[in-house]
């Protein structure tokens, strides 16, 4: 169950949640760079003895076949297609609000200034196929690229023993439409993305969560190509009082849980009583679950209930661990909701548990870990897209700052770019 922490013990766990990436595991690093560094100099054949030691399957080629495709379209549950169409009309719906325009300004006579959008050309789309496959990440990551424009969106995910993708996943690709898909996965399908072999042109950027040695291949590439973000373990945080259901709230933990034995799952209350009552329900909830051994690893490393004296106090704390997922089951959740500073993604009242916005509500569930809300957010529509500048002078224009220019340039000694200026007015 989750151990209860009074308050003199907290800034000891909040430092240690905070801590908690894997992005300084020296083993992880030396394994990755030496992976890099082989599918740069060898390509396809890395490519292939990665495969073979790393997930048991004997490839002859990387892509997925139209036929492969169709027939994972055509063997899905009927149900659970209408289930990712719907998902899919909500998630577009929400990322169709986050596109923007170019624009373009007279700012007076003689000068225009403006802003020209365009999409990234090319994407690859990293999905987990390990543990657990993730359709729903497929949508995720597919639908803003193509809302964005995006050209040539790519998919790699890692085959099974049989050399197959799941089913599912495959559906999900097909329906969103990626335009092609490689079955490989890990650190060597991320340097494969990114440096290109004669199987897997290269991408633009490399978007989608995986595990450590994903995260620290998609660190070490970044500057080859764009990254959306170092995700790290999940995790939920959620405030709440004594009017929140204890049952509710052990079942959104281990939901969260579930995922990993090093996510974490956080409870900030200011009821003791509804502390207890939460790992009585764990207790009694977690005997039917599928995972319940990862569940309890994860209550164990990371886990845990912090008692506050107040909600202010727990809002304190929230921003400052800028959780993944936030959670607030109170009274006046709105209240609270104003104060919130630092989150991935807010699920208000009782009714909005966090898998509504893992698979159906539209927000995206690509977000921000380990504390790295506070400063960057979910993955959207403008990731896939790109801004250019541009500026137009007339002569006349040119003429009325020429000399505020000079000056400029030859207070940081850079007199060739006040000749770049000085030049054009010169009468021989």
């Amino acid at each position: 169950m989750l151990t209860i922490i009074e308050k003199q013990d907290q800034k000891k766990f909040i430092d240690r949640i905070l801590k908690r990436s894997q992005m300084n595991d020296e083993k992880v690093i030396q394994t990755v760079d030496i992976i890099i560094k082989q599918v740069k100099a060898y390509g396809d054949e890395a490519l292939f003895n990665y495969t073979r030691a790393l997930d048991g399957a004997e490839l002859t080629t990387f892509r997925v076949s139209d036929e492969e495709m169709n027939e994972a379209f055509k063997s899905i549950d009927p149900l659970l297609l209408a289930d990712l169409k719907k998902a899919m009309s909500n998630i577009q719906f929400y990322h169709e609000k986050q596109k923007i325009s170019s624009f373009e300004y007279e700012k007076e006579k003689g000068i225009i200034i403006g802003q020209r959008v365009s999409a990234i050309e090319s994407v690859g789309i990293y999905v987990p196929g390990g543990t657990a496959a993730y359709p729903s990440t497929v949508l995720m990551n597919v639908i803003p690229a193509k809302i964005a424009g995006v050209k040539r969106i790519v998919m790699i995910t890692p085959p099974n023993k049989q050399g197959k993708i799941n089913t599912n996943i495959l559906a999900a690709a097909y329906l969103s439409g990626v335009d092609e898909i490689y079955k490989i996965g890990g650190a060597q399908g991320i340097a494969a993305l990114a440096y290109g072999t004669n199987s897997i042109p290269k991408v633009s950027k490399i978007v989608g969560p995986g595990n450590m040695y994903v995260a620290m291949a998609k660190k070490m590439v970044s500057g080859v190509v764009g990254i959306d973000m170092i995700a790290g373990p999940s995790e939920v945080l959620i405030i709440a009082d004594e009017i929140a259901n204890p049952r509710y709230i052990a079942c959104d933990l281990m939901a969260q849980a579930e995922h990993d034995p090093s996510a974490a799952a956080m409870l900030i209350t200011t009821s003791k009583s509804l502390a207890e009552q939460v790992n009585k329900m764990i207790e009694e909830e977690i005997k039917s679950l599928s995972r319940s051994e990862i569940i309890l690893t994860s209550f164990k490393n990371f886990g845990a209930i912090l008692i506050t004296d107040n909600l202010r106090e727990a809002v304190q704390i929230t921003n400052q661990i800028a959780p993944e997922h936030l959670e607030i089951l109170t009274e006046s959740d709105d209240e609270i909701f104003e104060l919130i500073e630092n989150a991935g993604s807010i699920f208000l009242g009782g009714y909005t548990p966090e898998p509504v916005g893992d698979y159906f509500a539209g927000p995206n569930h690509t977000l921000p870990t380990s504390g790295t809300a506070t400063f960057s957010s979910a993955l959207s529509v403008l990731d896939f897209m790109k801004k250019s500048s541009y500026v137009r002078y007339t002569k006349e224009a040119l003429l009325d700052a020429k000399d505020s220019i000079i000056r400029l340039a030859e207070s940081e000694q850079l007199t060739a770019h006040a000749r770049s200026i000085e030049v054009r007015f010169r009468k021989s």
